[in-house]
């Protein structure tokens, strides 16, 4: 056996180790990225259970993925969902006629958001329009504040869990900093409800 011939082994054995290494340092990484948020749900659902009441249902985000939406900006300019990671998000969805029962939720968007007080400004509102009719402008500067990006109806009806016979119309939903859709609010909600929900979730969280 050649010098070469008895290197190989070794060779070999030192890729390997080299592979684990490098599959060990990647892991870390993605546990310490998902770190805080694991250790806010774990704190909100998992040590207090006998004080957790939430109102809002929870969702599980591996069976919701967020999708590409098709969407865009009222402009027409692209812009998306994933534009927010880092914030919470509150979603609505509408037609851009925003009827009574529309305005009523962007209303209590933008009163959620303004009872956080000094965390306001860790939260989104985003109003996802399902068709290309225009959005009158009183509106859009009465809820300035308020993202409004077109989507694709088809997409968005095929990804919303929505209430059995309902629609996603009827709901207010979160999203988390991490780009997670995570609770779904019932229709006709009840604000002081949501409130303590998201204030809830806002203090156990230590990132967004």
């Amino acid at each position: 056996m050649t010098n070469l011939d008895a290197s190989r082994p070794a060779a070999a054995a030192d890729d390997e180790k080299r592979r684990r290494r490098g599959r060990w340092k990647m892991l870390l990484v993605v546990l310490v990225c998902a770190a805080p948020m694991i250790a806010s749900y774990f704190t909100y659902y998992v040590i207090k259970p006998e004080s957790r009441n939430n109102y809002g249902t929870l969702i599980d985000p591996r069976q919701y993925p967020i999708p590409d939406l098709g969407s865009s900006a009222l402009d027409g300019d692209r812009a998306g969902l994933e534009d927010y990671k880092g914030k919470w998000i509150m979603l609505q969805v509408d037609s851009a006629d925003c009827a009574a029962a529309c305005r009523n939720k962007l209303f209590t968007m933008r009163q959620l958001r303004l009872m956080q007080g000094k965390d306001m400004e860790r939260i989104e509102r985003v109003w996802l329009v399902t068709d290309k009719a225009p959005v009158e402008t009183m509106l859009i500067r009465e809820y300035d504040g308020t993202d409004m990006l077109r989507v694709d109806a088809a997409r968005l009806k095929a990804w919303l869990p929505v209430e059995a016979g309902g629609a996603a119309e009827d709901h207010i939903y979160l999203i988390d900093p991490l780009g997670n859709l995570m609770m779904r609010f019932p229709k006709d909600p009840d604000p002081g409800k949501m409130k303590k929900d998201i204030s809830k979730l806002l203090r156990a969280s230590a990132i967004g």
